[in-house]
């Protein structure tokens, strides 16, 4: 099978021939382990995922530094991030919104909705990957750095207005850059919001579906009008809302399994989600010995695959990760994959 097809079948559950791989490599990698080291990770589990290799040149010309270079990076919103590590992101000190005075003259980056829609058709014709779209809403993070993070909390418990009326400016500009991408060649848009700490969900589950579940199902519904698959990454413990996720018709989700109990997972959502990863980052990847990282993957695999598909094998090459870790991660899925083995 083509990475296409394979990544479509384990979504559909359509009898994929392996389980399909996605390597997460945050540029701190190759500073830390060498790019010599990642790079032969990357050839010895090639990626099913890709995305077209078009720049948006109007939209990089709002963009000032690097954004995992230490130092300062404005982003196309103009969000400043301070970043004191290489080779990740920093974090905004100094938001653009911390005087609601200053929402009228927000200027969104409608550069972004200017595609080249030829070149990215090429790109998409002339791979055989899965390919993603070159965008990923994430409003509730977006207000954060808009707003600052201890504001949007504030201003969730008291049920701001003027929170309300940034978050429709947010998610109405997120509306748009879909239905862009959606009209576009590519197999899936991907929505990209951090939801939980370590042990529940960062707002109530009520408040989360009130506010929030109507702007997730919205992005939901542009990518299957097009035709699209839709994923949803999230760390932390999301248990409160997998069910809301597959509800509005999520196609693939991505969050910290082991912030939660697995088995429970398995046992209320197996087969009805496509499982987007993910293996330990905070303690196996980081720390465990191979047989353990193998034990990770099977527990997983036990709980949550099905030889007709459902389950990606995502992992994240980041700050902490062994490379040795992340090779026996794909080493024992590709052992699941082919044998069907979860024990």
């Amino acid at each position: 099978m083509t990475p296409r097809e394979r990544v479509h079948r384990s979504l559909s559950f359509d009898h994929p021939d392996r389980v399909p791989r996605d390597l997460w490599e945050l540029p701190v990698a190759a500073l830390k382990h060498g790019a010599e080291a990642v790079g032969r990770l990357r050839r010895r589990w090639p990626t099913d995922f890709a995305r077209p290799d078009v720049p948006n040149v109007a939209l990089q010309a709002l963009r000032e530094g690097e954004p995992t270079a230490v130092g300062t990076f404005r982003d196309e919103w103009g969000c400043r991030f301070t970043n004191l590590q290489a080779g990740v992101i920093g974090e905004v000190k100094e938001p653009l919104l911390d005087d609601w005075s200053r929402l009228d003259g927000l200027r969104l980056p409608e550069e972004a909705l200017d595609l080249d829609f030829d070149a990215i058709h090429r790109a998409c014709a002339a791979s055989d990957h899965f390919m993603f779209a070159g965008c990923g809403p994430n409003p509730f993070e977006r207000m954060q750095f808009l707003r600052g993070s201890e504001n949007v909390y504030l201003d969730l418990a008291e049920d701001s207005p003027e929170l309300h009326e940034l978050l429709r400016t947010v998610h109405g500009f997120y509306c748009r850059e879909l239905e862009r991408w959606a009209a576009t060649d590519v197999d899936g848009l991907m929505i990209v919001d951090d939801w939980g700490g370590q042990q529940s969900l960062l707002i109530s589950p009520a408040q989360w579906r009130r506010v929030f579940r109507p702007i997730y199902a919205d992005y939901v519904r542009i990518a299957h009008d097009g035709g699209k698959r839709i994923f949803m990454h999230s760390d932390g413990c999301i248990l409160e809302i997998y069910e809301d996720l597959i509800e509005i018709g999520v196609d693939a989700i991505n969050s910290q399994l082991f912030c939660m109990d697995i088995e429970e997972i398995g046992r209320r959502f197996r087969g009805r989600i496509c499982f987007w990863g993910e293996i330990d980052r905070q303690r196996i990847l980081a720390f465990a010995e191979p047989c353990e990282v193998r034990d990770a993957v099977r527990r997983v695999a036990a709980a949550l695959y099905r030889p007709e598909g459902g389950v990606i094998a995502q992992c994240e090459m980041g700050p902490g990760a062994k490379v040795e870790n992340v090779n026996e991660v794909f080493r024992a899925w590709e052992e699941v994959g082919m044998r069907g083995a979860v024990g």
